[in-house]
């Protein structure tokens, strides 16, 4: 950078900082402060009932969380959740991605399809799908009925055998539109002469998708799944109206825990040693996408 641009910005420092200000305040304010606040109530046991009272208890709470039987499996039931939900979007997107790619008559169909859960909230999804799934009255279950498939006689989303796959596959195809967009970007990206030159190989799909189009596309694989993994895992809304953790706690997400013991319970000392728990979790896993991403980026 020559002299003159670094005297330049220089000079413009004070309006840069001036013009900066609202944006840091805004994350100041909306994400670092409630960190902070979280932090210092999980050291207290304050509870909220008629009267606010509290005591600085230290780590108590994180050791009554990791010896909280309810606790650890919320947490396993969302790490199923969580991987599972990323994979099958994963899968899903991508073949998505490939057929609209080919520009054929359907693409158009294909992308709207894609897109479509842009256009609602989690929570009106979750209605409409509860809505499908009725046992009495839902259409989807009408026609397993219609056509004696399996499932016609079952409450898909209150089985304690159906409860989890069913939410799963609604999640996965809520995550479609990030997923499915950003393997269409990442496809762009690849040359057209790679292709054209491996068809000249003549090497098989199979092959080509092995050993072009996969390599091509790791650091969005790689993205997508530690992303899709943090956003699965802090998912609330959804499963909240569709099944709110039942039937037996069969989806019973830490979300939905840490909601039940601040809000119904009044335990939001408690609560708050949770969500700090459940951060620290998605932070290493943001830690290890970084460096997997850094590493990347140095072999190349």
């Amino acid at each position: 950078m020559s002299k003159v641009k670094k005297q330049s910005l220089i000079a413009q420092e004070p309006l840069i900082i001036l013009l900066s200000t609202p944006l840091i305040a805004g994350v100041l304010l909306v994400s670092v402060l409630p960190t902070i606040l979280g932090a210092l109530t999980s050291l207290t046991d304050l509870e909220l009932s008629y009267v606010i009272q509290w005591n600085f208890v230290g780590l108590e709470n994180f050791g009554r969380a990791l010896s909280d039987s309810r606790f650890l499996e919320s947490f396993r039931i969302g790490a199923i959740w969580a991987l599972s939900v990323t994979v099958l979007a994963m899968i899903l997107g991508f073949t998505l991605a490939l057929l609209i790619e080919r520009r054929k008559y359907y693409s158009p169909i294909l992308k709207i399809l894609a897109v479509f859960p842009w256009a609602l909230s989690p929570v009106i999804i979750a209605i409409i799908w509860d809505m499908l799934l009725n046992p009495n009255s839902g259409p989807i279950t009408g026609y397993l009925r219609k056509y004696e498939l399996p499932g016609a006689n079952v409450s898909l989303l209150y089985n304690l055998n159906t409860a989890l796959p069913t939410v799963i596959v609604i999640g996965a195809w809520l995550s479609l539109p990030v997923v499915t967009i950003s393997f269409l970007a990442a496809l762009k990206t690849i040359p057209r002469e790679m292709i054209e030159a491996a068809l000249i190989d003549g090497t098989s799909a199979s092959q080509r998708m092995r050993l072009l189009i996969i390599p091509q596309l790791r650091p969005i694989i790689t993205a997508l799944v530690a992303l899709n993994i943090i956003w699965n895992f802090n998912s609330f809304g959804l499963i909240f109206v569709l099944t709110n953790g039942g039937p037996g706690g069969r989806t019973y997400l830490p979300g939905l825990f840490v909601y039940e013991e601040s809000f119904r319970y009044g335990n939001f000392g408690y609560a708050a040693a949770l969500g700090m728990i459940i951060t620290i979790v998605l932070v290493i896993i943001l830690g290890i996408y970084v460096a997997t991403r850094n590493r990347n980026e140095v072999e190349a």
